[in-house]
């Protein structure tokens, strides 16, 4: 892996090339349940024994923080073929273009002194450094698919524990920056498609219950952002006091119950108001097959019902993966990365609409 580590920018600028001519793991529409389900994530949060929190850290120590975790993730077997990025070395559009593509917070993007990130070759692992915990792994795969995420990080935990030591407490487990990740430190998430509980005016009912069950909701880009899309990420909210597999059915258990729900005001739709439904499709279809200006939240809205048409085989002629990919695609920093050039709001707007039209123009 030391190989690969960036020393000019162009080899940073070809290495996020490269994720950009490729589709992520997560938007692929391949595991179980994809058409509500998007994508399953498992995060650990790890601390350095006897080594202060990112916060808390000098230069130095956080400098040594940073060395010990390249040393010891350049070492591991499944992510030999991984990348590392040192986030002082990236400009604001690459490091939003990593936010956009999920692959790393927005709180990691501030600040970015003594912060790096490893991404494995098909970003189904990322590993966050010295951002809020001196280590935020993740792991994301298409679909519902939970308990393969759980075997991968569960793995790579395993072979960096024997390499670094993690601060531990046999009363609390891993400890943490936020009191709230002890235990452990482990935050599942399952981010669901629910344009017809949203429809049928139901989210909130739903949400609501969530909420009683010590779950919360979040949007697209996760904490801090609201559901646009008709996107939301469901997480468990406490990891103490509960083993990993615990944690991981409990969330499960709560998302069956969703994509139940979900099923059933789709079919509600379907039967009770085809009409309205269609006219809905078919509008958002027209606007992104002809518009010639259109902006962030429009797009996203209209790629949902886009979405929602394919599910039901309204819309037969576009492929759901396409579907997703343009999610990301038409994001600012992606559009800015694909034009090669600094885009001001107006030009991205004219450069979205003309990605949309070339890709799904022709559809039925």
């Amino acid at each position: 892996m030391g190989s690969i580590r960036p020393e000019v920018s162009g080899l940073i600028e070809m290495q996020l090339n490269d994720l950009l001519k490729q589709t992520s793991e997560w938007l692929k529409s391949s595991g179980p349940n994809s058409e509500i389900v998007i994508s399953s994530r498992i995060r650990l949060a790890r601390n350095l024994d006897k080594v202060p929190f990112p916060h808390w850290a000098n230069k130095k120590q956080g400098e040594w923080t940073t060395e010990m975790i390249y040393k010891a993730v350049s070492e591991d077997e499944y992510l030999k073929k991984s990348i590392y990025l040192k986030l002082s070395d990236l400009d604001a559009i690459d490091k939003q273009f990593l936010v956009e593509r999920h692959l790393m917070s927005h709180e990691h993007a501030l600040k970015p002194d003594n912060k790096a990130i490893v991404i494995s070759e098909e970003e189904i692992v990322s590993i966050m450094i010295n951002e809020e915990d001196h280590l935020r792994m993740q792991v994301m795969k298409s679909g519902f698919d939970l308990s393969e995420a759980w075997n991968i990080i569960n793995n790579i935990d395993t072979s960096l524990s024997a390499k670094l030591p993690f601060a531990f407490s046999k009363e609390l487990g891993y400890l943490t920056a936020c009191p709230t990740n002890a235990g452990t430190g482990m935050r599942g998430s399952v981010m669901l498609h629910l344009p017809a509980l949203v429809m049928t005016k139901q989210i909130n009912k739903v949400l609501a219950a969530i909420a009683k069950l010590s779950f919360t909701t979040r949007g697209l880009y996760g904490e801090g952002t609201q559901a646009a899309g008709n996107f939301f990420q469901i997480s468990n909210q406490v990891s103490l006091g509960q083993n990993e597999e615990e944690i991981i059915e409990n969330i499960k258990g709560i998302i069956r119950q969703i994509i139940e729900q979900e099923n059933m005001a789709r079919n509600a739709l379907t039967q009770n108001n085809r009409q309205i439904l269609e006219d809905r499709i078919y509008r958002a279809s027209g606007i992104l097959k002809s518009a010639y200006i259109i902006n962030s939240a429009e797009t996203i809205e209209m790629l949902s019902m886009l979405r929602l048409g394919q599910d039901l085989g309204i819309i037969k002629s576009i492929d759901r993966r396409l579907i997703n990919e343009l999610f990301i695609l038409t994001q600012p920093a992606h559009l800015q990365k694909i034009e090669g050039k600094r885009l001001n709001a107006q030009e991205r707007d004219v450069k979205r609409a003309a990605l949309i039209r070339s890709r799904i123009g022709n559809i039925g």
